[in-house]
């Protein structure tokens, strides 16, 4: 089930091309997390990458702290403490106003690993602290074929390989391009229905409160 990348510059464990994560801007996620916080509250980022939301969020006054796996992403991240840790095994003997996992890591094929992703954020916020969790619903999972994608302006995102594996879980492969630059990056992902999300909440000690988006693309769950 490993992920794997390719294209030019580092790839990080997970298979993520650092060159093209430097070239995505933010669509409006830290607006969406901001919003559902105090102002200035303290937000932990698992998986902050090269600092696409950290950045933001420290612009709309958070102190954050960006943990990543990849000591190539966290080099592009500025004005933040960083900790290089895989999030699984990350105690920083401190709770948060608030832990991040965006990029749809809870929606890994590893069971176990999301389950430990989930205790992870439960073990940093404080009680009654939010965990914000981007996710994709099983409905826009079940969506994905393949040729489906965006171009912003010479930036390309395309899905070019799709592949039931067994039940619930698929093997994707998205395309990205620049000019002449193409970067792959392979992954397993699970459909998760609300219930479920709900369910494996529940198991890591948090609680579903309420969708942020219409499309309930972003969950917010609270601790206790």
């Amino acid at each position: 089930m490993a992920n794997s990348g390719t294209g030019p510059g580092s790839i990080t464990p997970d298979g993520s091309p650092v060159e093209f994560y430097l070239l995505i801007e933010p669509g409006g996620e830290p607006e969406i997390v901001s919003a559902a916080l105090a102002p200035g509250a303290s937000i932990l980022e698992i998986g902050s990458g090269v600092g696409r939301l950290t950045h933001p969020l420290l612009a709309l006054g958070h102190e954050v702290v960006a943990v990543d796996e990849s000591a190539d992403m966290l080099a592009h991240v500025r004005g933040a403490r960083t900790v290089r840790a895989r999030a699984q095994e990350l105690r920083l003997e401190r709770e948060f106003d608030a832990v991040l996992l965006a990029s749809y890591l809870v929606n890994t094929a590893d069971d176990d690993a999301r389950s430990e992703l989930l205790s992870a954020c439960a073990r940093h916020v404080r009680p009654g602290g939010s965990v914000l969790i981007q996710w994709t619903p099983a409905e826009q999972h079940d969506a994905w074929e393949v040729g489906r994608g965006r171009t912003t302006g010479n930036l390309t995102i395309t899905l070019a390989a799709l592949e039931p594996v067994r039940p619930g879980v698929v093997a994707s492969t998205m395309r990205y391009t620049q000019d002449e630059r193409v970067w792959t990056q392979s992954f397993w992902s699970r459909r998760l229905t609300d219930d479920d999300l709900r369910a494996e909440l529940e198991r890591a000690g948090l609680r579903m409160e309420r969708f942020l988006t219409d499309d309930h693309s972003w969950v917010l769950a609270v601790r206790g």
